[in-house]
C-alpha cells in the first residue's frame, strides 16, 4: 500500500500535549477530510502498526517515543442540521476547539453547554471521556456520534443509547483502537434553565435571583471561577483534573463522615455518593508540592503539573504516591482521568 501523501515521519508532538512533554511520534498524519481516515486506518493495518487518534492532546499523557501511526484531527467545521420548535441540531467536527464550540453556541442563542465552558481539548474527545463539569455531562446533549469502525472497516453511527455513556467513561474510552470519532451530532433544546447547583455557582450567583440569569451569565462564570482555580496550559502543562471524582457507597461516606466531618461530597444516587478528589489530595498534604518538573497545583489539588524538561514517568511516580497516600487515609481508588500511552 502506498504511503499516504500528507504522512510526517519523527513528528514533533511537543505543541500537541497540554502537559508540554517532549514527544515525538513515529509517524502522523493530519485529517482534514473524514475520507482521509479510512486511508490512514488501512494503511497502519497494512504496514502492522498501532494507530491512535490525538486532538488537542488535552487529555493524554504520552510517552517520549509515540510508536506507530498517529492521527491529527484537524477537522474543523460546525453546521446547523435542522432548527424547529423542539431545539437546534447542530453537527460538529472532532477537530473543533471544544471551548470554541460552546461560545459559539451562546453567540449563536443556544444555551445548554455553559456550565462546560473552558474545558481544553477537542469536540471529537468530548465523549470519549464523557466530559462534565458543574453539574453537567456531554452524553447529556449527544444526538449520535458519527465514526468509523477499525473492525468493520465501516462509517457507523452510534446513537447516544449506543455510547454507553457513565461517569467519564463510554464505548470510545473502553475501546480506544475501535472507533475513530469524525463527528459529533448535538441537540440542543430551546426550553433551557439554568444549573446552579454546585457550591461554586452558587456563591457567585448569591445576589441573583434564578429568574435574572442567563446561559451567557454561566458562561461567564464558569470562566472565571475555572481560571481562578486552574492553571492556563499554555503557561503550566496541565490536563486538567488528573483524578476522577471516586465514587463511594453511602454507607463508606458516612463512616469517613464520622472521622473527617468537612468531607467534600456530592449524591450521585440513592445508594451512592461522588467525594471531591480534590480535597482527598489536599488533606494528604499534596497541595502545592513540586516534586522536579512535576508536581501539584497550588490551588486545585487535582491538578498535576508539569513545568518544562520533565517526562510521563515522573508524572507518573508522583500520581502513584498520590494514589497511595489517599488509599491509605480513606479507603479511596483515584483512578486516572486522563488517556496513558505506553
Amino acid at each position: 500500500m502506498n504511503l499516504p501523501s500528507n504522512l510526517l515521519p519523527s513528528y514533533s508532538l511537543r505543541e500537541r500535549n497540554t502537559l508540554g512533554f517532549t514527544v515525538l511520534a513515529q509517524m502522523a498524519v493530519p485529517i482534514t477530510t473524514p475520507s482521509q481516515i479510512p486511508e490512514a486506518i488501512a494503511f497502519a493495518k497494512d504496514q502492522g502498526l498501532p494507530y491512535q487518534v490525538l486532538g488537542g492532546g488535552s487529555n493524554v499523557v504520552l510517552p517520549i517515543q509515540l510508536s506507530g501511526l498517529t492521527l491529527l484531527m484537524d477537522m474543523d467545521v460546525i453546521e446547523v442540521v435542522q432548527n424547529n420548535v423542539a431545539g437546534v441540531q447542530l453537527r460538529t467536527a472532532a477537530g473543533v476547539n471544544w471551548h470554541h464550540f460552546v461560545g459559539w453556541t451562546l453567540d449563536h442563542g443556544y444555551g445548554g453547554l455553559e456550565n462546560l465552558a473552558l474545558i481544553p481539548g477537542t469536540v471529537g474527545a468530548a465523549p470519549i471521556q464523557n466530559i462534565g463539569a458543574y453539574g453537567v455531562e456531554v452524553k447529556d446533549y449527544v444526538e449520535h456520534v458519527e465514526a468509523f469502525d477499525c473492525e468493520s472497516m465501516q462509517w457507523v453511527k452510534l446513537y447516544q443509547s449506543d455510547c454507553q455513556f457513565s461517569y467519564r467513561n463510554s464505548i470510545f474510552k473502553v475501546n480506544p483502537s475501535r472507533y475513530v470519532i469524525s463527528t459529533i451530532v448535538f441537540n440542543l433544546p430551546h426550553i433551557w434553565q439554568p444549573r446552579i447547583t454546585y457550591a461554586d455557582l452558587q456563591s457567585y450567583f448569591a445576589n441573583r435571583s434564578i429568574d435574572s440569569i442567563k446561559a451567557n451569565d454561566i458562561f461567564t462564570a464558569v470562566c472565571t471561577i475555572r481560571s481562578q482555580k486552574l492553571p492556563d496550559p499554555k503557561v503550566i502543562g496541565n490536563v486538567g483534573s488528573f483524578f476522577q471524582n471516586p465514587i463511594v457507597s453511602n454507607s463508606h461516606l458516612l463512616t469517613l463522615k464520622e472521622q473527617y466531618p468537612k468531607i467534600v461530597s456530592y449524591t450521585e444516587s440513592t445508594t451512592h455518593s461522588k467525594l471531591a478528589a480534590g480535597w482527598l489530595i489536599d488533606q494528604c498534604g499534596f497541595k502545592g508540592m513540586q516534586s522536579g518538573a512535576v508536581g501539584v497545583h497550588d490551588k486545585q489539588a487535582l491538578v498535576l503539573t508539569h513545568r518544562g524538561n520533565g517526562s510521563a514517568l515522573e508524572l507518573l511516580a508522583l500520581a502513584k504516591t498520590i494514589q497511595g497516600a489517599v488509599k491509605e487515609r480513606f479507603g479511596v481508588d483515584l483512578v486516572i482521568e486522563p488517556v496513558v500511552y505506553k
